[in-house]
């Protein structure tokens, strides 16, 4: 397989597990209420946490597939 289908198929393995890793240790409590701001959205979604996961996850379940 070609570099670019790697890259393309790593991409796709990504965002597939981003997407089920952002809902997971989510508190949707608020402490402050900000007029015009969803109530459901939370205060610290923890990104760097989850980006960093994803990538460890994403890494070794191309490393099996390839």
């Amino acid at each position: 397989m070609s570099t670019t289908g790697l890259i393309i198929i790593y991409v796709i393995i990504w965002l597939i597990i981003f997407f089920v890793i952002l809902p997971i240790d989510v508190n949707r409590e608020k402490i402050t209420k900000i007029e015009g701001e969803d109530p459901g959205s939370p205060e610290n979604p923890k990104i760097i946490k989850k980006f960093i996961y994803c990538t460890l996850i994403t890494t070794i379940l191309f490393i099996m597939i390839y």
